[in-house]
């Protein structure tokens, strides 16, 4: 059974008829967000987070019909006019990209954390357990770690 949703991916508008048993990853997968990756279908790994209402959900586990009428972003959307978001800067001057498979959904999570934290004082554990739900093989978190206190540290 299809049905028709609008949701803003990225601040555009979109009206897209999809099938209700669609995940949201395999949406916008289907609609050129290829950022969105699926490594587990089981929401263990975190590669195809995105941010719903700025809040950071595995879009494997989500269906699309969910998402009618919310807000989402994905990483494509965090690059303005050729400039990198604040945390994807954090993340290459801190060298938290090895792969680069899992590097889309760390950042969401990453973005949603300090968006949450910006100004506030967190502890290094308190930052892994935000990003808890994301797993990497390559990085070893500590560059991840330290391009979230970067962004949480920086001036306004």
């Amino acid at each position: 059974m299809n049905r028709n949703i609008s949701c803003t991916v990225n601040s555009k508008s979109m009206t897209w008829q999809i099938d209700i048993r669609m995940s949201l990853a395999d949406v916008l997968r289907e609609h050129g967000y290829t950022s969105v990756k699926e490594g587990c279908g089981v929401g263990e790994c975190g590669a195809c987070a995105v941010l719903i209402d700025d809040v950071a959900v595995d879009s494997c586990l989500y269906l699309a019909v969910w998402a009618d009428g919310c807000n989402i972003r994905t990483t494509e959307g965090e690059s303005k006019e050729g400039k990198l978001s604040p945390v994807q800067q954090a993340y290459l001057e801190t060298g938290s990209v090895q792969c680069g498979f899992c590097t889309p959904g760390l950042v969401m999570a990453s973005t949603s954390f300090v968006e949450q934290h910006k100004g506030q004082k967190v502890s290094r554990e308190q930052i892994r357990k935000g990003l808890a739900g994301n797993l990497c093989r390559c990085t070893g978190y500590d560059g991840v770690v330290r391009a979230v206190e970067q962004c949480i540290d920086a001036e306004e």
